[in-house]
């Protein structure tokens, strides 16, 4: 009887390797400030790259410091970030963050988190409030190369058209699955060339299935009698 762990880790081994020869070994990121990735990260839930940078940006021109952020009057912080979107929910969680971190530590650092096991980090900045574990793998992968998997929006829908996931898995089932499934190593490339193959290829309404390099591995490719002109309502956001 054929293992099923053992094929979806062979499938997920086809998948980064054809992804690698698509879009190349993304570089790696510098992480200077997990703080100020964190923020960052948090302010770009639910909008844009580009209004996350231009919120993230008024932030830091507006306030010197860290702790000048989480001591202002919360209406300032919102307005400060406001091009970023539902700013009078992102204001109070960011300074809330900053009371949590400065509360445990007595500064703004998170470099201690890298001494920890990654569940057990990931467990207490999923804590924080606004902090979810696609915002907590974020910081735990780019700024310390521990082994958490982000699931953003792209990755989420991409990796459920492919069949790496169950059509109606949650993004933490997913971050479970290809945790449980690809080695750590992979982590960062295959979730940095998930997302790139979102944004060109696999679009939520318009896939490109006649260009996209992973069709023949494609569950949802497979299964539909007119992938391209039925996209529209094949393949939606959850």
């Amino acid at each position: 009887m054929p293992d099923p762990d053992l094929a979806l880790a062979t499938k997920i081994a086809f998948v980064h390797q054809r992804l690698l020869e698509a879009y190349g070994e993304p570089a790696r990121r510098h992480c200077s400030d997990p703080v100020g990735s964190l923020i960052q990260t948090i302010l770009s839930q639910n909008t844009s790259d580009i209004n996350t940078a231009r919120a993230y940006a008024s932030l830091r021109a507006q306030f010197p410091d860290w702790r000048a952020v989480m001591n202002a009057p919360t209406d300032a912080v919102a307005d400060a970030i406001r091009m970023g979107g539902l700013a009078n929910q992102k204001a109070p969680r960011i300074q809330g963050v900053l009371r949590t971190i400065h509360e445990t530590r007595g500064d703004f650092d998170l470099d201690w988190l890298a001494e920890m096991p990654v569940e057990e980090a990931r467990r207490w900045l999923i804590s924080l409030p606004g902090v979810g574990n696609k915002t907590a793998s974020i910081v735990l992968l780019f700024c310390f190369n521990m082994p958490a998997f982000p699931v953003d929006t792209h990755v989420h829908r991409v990796t459920r058209r492919l069949g790496l996931a169950p059509a109606k898995a949650t993004p933490d089932q997913v971050m479970r699955i290809i945790e449980t499934h690809a080695p750590p190593s992979w982590f960062y490339p295959l979730h940095l060339n998930f997302i790139r193959h979102g944004r060109r290829i696999c679009k939520a309404h318009k896939p490109r299935c006649d260009q996209c390099v992973l069709a023949d591995l494609c569950d949802a490719f497979r299964t539909s009698p007119s992938p391209l002109a039925e996209s529209s309502t094949l393949y939606r956001e959850p």
